[in-house]
């Protein structure tokens, strides 16, 4: 994980020249997981970020082993080997959607409360952070990964609206978790490359119109996706 500090720059000005990043973390704390999952946070996932911290575990091992718990025990050969053998790359990417959330373009602060619409702003980092440090072919890749995960577990974990992804989604398991992160970025896939052209900038203008007109229906259906999954 040596290049992580040098590959993450590139990615950072990106950042600041086109995604209103004003203002850096004050650090990266690199961690294990257990440490991360236990006494940093309570959520089993070994990355996370506030206002001032990103805290991420770098072991590479940790975080395929983690991925292919997502499977609660079901075989499946293609999804099992892409997580055995999953490059840095893909770590790289979650520190870069960390980083993502501190841009001022998303308009909920760390310590709201966040209890709904955080879809938009999980899918939006998730988007960017593969969109520039994932080459065309590792995108596709763990795009479909996840569309088959979410295959799998439709009918266990997606009985309810993506709106509905808040802070309490956190108490369930790794794979309920997951299942909102997958759904949330393959909405703002959606938006961005079939709706807006390709265009994260366009669609971010409209979730700040959305924002600016009061709220006044879910983004959601502001963004008419309800009838998506």
């Amino acid at each position: 994980m040596r290049g992580f500090p040098k590959n993450i720059k590139g990615y950072q000005l990106e950042l600041v020249n086109h995604y209103e990043l004003k203002e850096l973390p004050k650090g990266v704390v690199w961690t294990t997981d257990e440490l991360a999952t236990t006494v940093f946070s309570n959520i089993p996932i070994p990355a996370f970020t506030n206002k001032d911290l990103i805290y991420l575990s770098p072991d590479l091992v940790s975080w395929r082993r983690l991925f292919l718990t997502q499977l609660e025990g079901k075989k499946h050969s293609k999804i099992e080997d892409f997580y055995t053998n999953m490059s840095e790359n893909h770590i790289l990417t979650i520190l870069g959607h960390e980083l993502t959330h501190h841009s001022d373009l998303f308009l909920d602060e760390f310590d709201d409360e966040r209890e709904n619409s955080i879809w938009f702003e999980e899918g939006m980092c998730e988007y960017l952070s593969r969109k520039y440090l994932l080459t065309d072919t590792e995108n596709k890749q763990i795009t479909n990964i996840e569309i088959e995960l979410m295959g799998l577990f439709k009918h266990k974990y997606g009985n309810h609206s993506l709106e509905e992804f808040g802070s309490d989604s956190y108490q369930g398991s790794l794979t309920s978790i997951m299942f909102d992160y997958w759904r949330s970025f393959l909405a703002v896939k959606y938006l961005v490359e079939e709706v807006a052209n390709n265009d994260p900038k366009q669609v971010l203008k409209e979730y700040h119109k959305w924002h600016n007109e009061g709220r006044k229906k879910p983004l959601i259906e502001y963004f008419h996706l309800e009838n998506l999954f």
